[in-house]
Order: C-alpha cells, then structure tokens, then sequence
C-alpha cells in the first residue's frame, strides 16, 4: 500500500512538473506581430507559423501595431513566460527605440530572451533614375562626390525621424563627409513616393520595399548597407567596400518574455529554426528579398545586445528623438 502511494505520489509530482511544457505544447501560441498586417515581417511572421504547426500546433498571429512597435513589443513583455505568447523583435523594437524614445514601457535588454534571429533584408542606397542620368550619378563614389562638389544642393528622404532610413542617412553623411538635408516622411512608402516623383534625390531603404522598383527601372541601386555585397543584387558593391565596416541591416526575430524556461525556449528554437531551414522558406522569404538567419537563443540575445550598442552610437550622432 505504501509503495503504491509512493508510485502515485511520484506519477503525480512528474506531471506537475511537466504541465507547464505540455500545456505550451498543446494551447495556442500567440505570436504577436508590433506591425500592421500587409508588410515584409507580418508575411514572414505567417509562413514560419504555418511551417511549425506540426510540430508546436496552431501558432496565432497577433497584429499589435502602434509607437513604432513598442505597443507589441510591451505585450511580449508583460506576458506570462508560459511559451504561449512570444513575439517579434526588430531592429526598431530592440536595437533603435530604447534610444529614441524618451520613456519606454519595457526595457529591450532584460525584458525578453531570445528564441531565434528570422532573417537579414540588406538596405540600400537608391536614387530617382531619370534624376541619376541628369546627374550624371551611376555609383556611390558618383553620388559622394557631387555632395562634395555641391555643397548643400543634395537632400534625401526618410520614412520619419528616428527610422532606419534617416539613421542609415546619417552615417552615411558621416562616413562620406558629405552634407544632405534629411526629408523626413510619413513612413517609407510616402518616403519611396517622394523620391519616385524626383522631391528627394536619394534614399536608403528596405531592399524588399525598394526591388520592384529597382527592377522596373524607376530606381538605380548604388549599393548596399549590409556588411557584404547582396545575392539579391547582383553587381551592387556593399557601402563597406568605401567605408570599411559600415554595416546597417534591417532585422528581425522571435522572443518571449525573461523567465521563460530553457526547455520551453529550447522547444521553440528547434521548431522554427528548422522551418527557416526548409528548403520551401528560402524560397518563400526571398520572393521577399529576405535571408532567413536561424541562430541559437545565445547567439540572438548577443546579437541584438551588440546592435543596441551600435544604434545608441547613430541614434546620438542624428540627433533624433521621440518624446
């Protein structure tokens, strides 16, 4: 009789133990998505949870735009860390906004753990076509020295203060000791709009948003911000190969609120993880001109650590800030 209670005390207790990651596996994940539905990580964010449905179950998008992405990344934060709400974090929500933003409703440095990094989408230095030939303008060094031959008849736009274009802008024009007057917009579509209708004479934008347009002609890609030259842009030298080490991607990843346990962060990483390595993601993802970059949870945490470092640098150079 003893030894029988003892068995089912034992049975018991394991249960217990196990409930937190059972119930994570069997309930709904909620992915919260801090961006409206339509744009390159809302897509991203939608195939990955379609991949893993076998092996996490049904994973719900939650689209919680707002604040340049803090409203949905302060949902993350403040959620139980059960493995059943997770969330996205991009360059803007945890690298650019602890700078900018004067009051900040998490803090992006220990409010959160990393699952995995998503994808890379290099940026990239784009100039109005018809204005590139008038100009006489066909590589960066064109551009650069025009800027220099031209003092203060150059301008480019932005989608706002503070958006990775204008931070981008910035340290270009510091790196290339070149002044151009920051336009900002609205946001990079009436930013790009601007720079179609000849308002602006150059940007630096999402390579994703900006492609169509470069391959229809509209717009001349100069080069690149990412650290080595595209697969995605063939024949487009990367800025570092003038200013070495000038690297500025947009990113984005998965992360659930501090205190999640290992093992549940560990389940999650191995699920997506070996969806961004489906052979069907590469190809879904670069009809979005994004590179899927799975990493370990070590690896993203150090990663997005080194690039708050990086933006609070650029962030002070521009001069930009939220109240």
């Amino acid at each position: 009789m003893n030894r029988r209670t003892l068995l089912l005390g034992a049975t018991a207790l394991a249960g217990s133990l196990a409930a937190p990651l059972a119930f994570a596996q069997d309930a709904p994940i909620r992915l919260v998505v801090p961006y409206a539905p339509g744009g390159p990580i809302d897509a991203t964010a939608r195939a990955l949870a379609e991949r893993v449905r076998d092996a996490l179950g049904v994973v719900v998008i939650d689209n919680k735009p707002g604040a340049g992405g803090n409203i949905g990344a302060d949902v993350v934060a403040k959620a139980a860390p059960d493995g059943l709400t997770i969330g996205i974090s991009a360059t803007a929500t945890h690298a650019v906004n602890p700078w900018l933003y004067t009051r900040m409703p998490y803090d992006a440095a220990k409010d959160f753990v990393g699952i995995t990094q998503m994808v890379r989408v290099p940026n990239v230095v784009v100039v109005n076509a018809a204005r590139a030939e008038q100009l006489n303008i066909h590589s960066l060094a064109d551009l650069v020295a025009y800027a220099k031959a031209n003092p203060a008849k150059l301008n480019y736009g932005s989608g706002g203060n503070g958006s990775a274009g204008h931070l981008a802008g910035e340290l270009f024009k510091q790196r290339a000791g070149i002044y151009a007057l920051h336009i900002p917009y609205r946001g990079a579509s009436p930013a790009q709009l601007a720079l179609l209708a000849g308002e602006v004479d150059f940007n630096i934008d999402n390579l994703a948003a900006a492609a169509p347009n470069i391959r229809a002609g509209k717009l001349k890609a100069l080069a690149v911000t990412s650290l080595e030259p595209s697969p995605m842009l063939p024949g487009v030298p990367a800025l570092s190969s003038l200013y070495k080490g000038f690297s500025i991607d947009t990113w984005w990843g998965l992360v659930a609120p501090h205190g999640t346990p290992k093992a549940v962060v560990a389940k999650l990483n191995k699920a997506f993880t070996d969806a961004l390595k489906a052979p069907e993601t590469k190809t879904r993802f670069a009809a979005l001109l994004a590179e899927p970059v799975p990493t370990t949870p070590e690896q993203f945490d150090a990663f997005m650590a080194s690039e708050r470092a990086k933006y609070q640098q650029v962030v002070k150079a521009s001069g930009a800030k939220v109240d």
